[in-house]
């Protein structure tokens, strides 16, 4: 039985001429023209990175390794006495692309736990912050203030082989992903529940020992191994994929990379997202009559319709990309029908999913009608009891660095160069344009 990193040398090893080729014989063929609202416009759908991770169908959602989200909660091997995959599983998926068996996943967990030690100095640093720290802050200078351990850095100023970079990186990618969730737990527990910490239990997968050192019962096990899975990874233009790609291509560690990667994700326009979408149907769920009033569809109806035409949007509703219900809505939509069907907050998001597509149709300005991730996720975390809005970006934190860690091992495996683009002025621009 060949170990994760055995079986992941052999793809690498095996890719690498495909790259190679590419570059050499097809280096100048063209993929595609930049206009000038691209350019300014934040660099929206250029095609100008490569990512074999994972890629978002405009159809079918995000692909993890070529597979639909529904076809990767059914096909990885689930947690005995759970209904979701191992989180581990999930990982090695991204890694191989290809569906590990039982024995490959045990593997895997057995990793895992030899390596999921934090530092004591690192909680020693969390304590050391302002208890009103922003969780993210913490998370990104707990995860930074690890780089001292980086082999990647010690085998690199020994002097390494360019092609060997990727095996350095493995481990320290090894290491941190099966560090952060206690690091995650830890800043929950010593934030917002008077540092009563529970310590990690060695005999569970990474996500039920999350769930056990958060303090929540089950089934918030599945809930976390669900959410680190459906978070993991958004191709790599995203805030925090490619700011996790950028940093790492410097060589720099996955240390740095992912504390910046962090730092990204912390923004209001990228990790925020499903916080706020909560507060709104809170806030719809107030102006209606609270949770003993769950409205009827033509109550919904015309009240969607006030919101859109006093110029205000949906949130939660709307993707650049997909043009049908967003799979990660959907998986979380069938966990709620199964774990709180009767729940208010869900209530009232289930009748949005019912009205609020065909309205935004009628209404005309919304390309995609259909609801994304971030409509559903913050009312599971709410009902499970976690009900401190700064914290879910911590919990996206958490399932994106496994996507972006699978990505940079792969940059090292097929020594990808530092990204560099160039810049123009806005002279060229309108000289370009012709503008006089």
């Amino acid at each position: 039985m060949a170990t994760l990193k055995e079986k992941l040398e052999e793809k690498i090893v095996g890719w690498r001429p495909r790259t190679t080729r590419l570059l050499k014989e097809y280096g100048n063929v063209k993929v595609g023209e930049v206009t000038m609202e691209q350019l300014i416009g934040g660099m929206r759908s250029i095609k100008s990175l490569v990512t074999d991770i994972s890629y978002l169908d405009p159809m079918e959602g995000i692909r993890f390794r070529g597979y639909t989200i529904p076809e990767t909660l059914e096909k990885l091997p689930k947690v005995p006495g759970g209904k979701m995959p191992y989180v581990e599983g999930f990982f090695y998926l991204l890694l191989t692309g290809e569906i590990p068996t039982e024995e490959d996943v045990k593997l895997v967990v057995e990793e895992f736990k030899k390596r999921k030690e934090v530092p004591q100095y690192v909680f020693d640093v969390l304590k050391a912050m302002p208890k009103d720290s922003h969780p993210m802050a913490m998370f990104s200078a707990a995860v930074v203030s690890m780089q001292r351990e980086s082999i990647f850095v010690k085998e690199y100023n020994a002097g390494l082989n360019k092609m060997d970079y990727w095996k350095p990186t493995f481990e320290d990618a090894m290491n941190l992903m099966a560090r952060i969730p206690e690091i995650a737990a830890f800043i929950y527990r010593w934030k917002y529940k008077g540092g009563n910490i529970i310590p990690s239990d060695p005999t569970l997968d990474l996500g039920g020992d999350f769930a056990h050192m958060m303090g929540i019962a089950s089934p918030y096990d599945d809930v976390a191994r669900l959410y680190f899975i459906l978070h993991s990874d958004h191709e790599s233009g995203n805030v925090s994929a490619h700011t996790g790609h950028l940093v790492a291509s410097a060589l720099s560690d996955v240390y740095y990379a992912i504390s910046a990667m962090l730092d990204g994700l912390a923004g209001p326009l990228h990790g925020l997202a499903n916080q706020e979408v909560l507060a709104w149907i809170q806030g719809v769920m107030e102006k209606m009559g609270g949770e003993n009033k769950i409205p009827t569809e033509e109550e919904m109806s015309k009240f969607v319709w006030d919101t859109l035409n006093s110029g205000q949007v949906i949130p939660g509703y709307g993707h650049a990309v997909l043009r049908k219900t967003d799979p990660r809505y959907t998986a979380q939509r069938e966990f709620c029908l199964e774990n709180l069907p009767d729940y208010p907050l869900f209530k009232y998001v289930d009748i949005l999913y019912r009205v609020t597509p065909d309205i935004l149709l009628k209404h005309g300005k919304a390309k995609n009608p259909w609801p994304n991730v971030d409509a559903q996720s913050g009312v599971i975390q709410w009902y499970y009891g976690l009900k401190e809005y700064d914290y879910y970006t911590v919990l996206f934190g958490v399932g994106r660095s496994l996507g972006i860690l699978a990505n940079i091992i792969w940059d090292r495996g097929l020594g990808y160069p530092l990204e560099r683009p160039k810049s123009l002025t806005t002279d060229m621009l309108e000289a370009i344009a012709g503008i006089k």
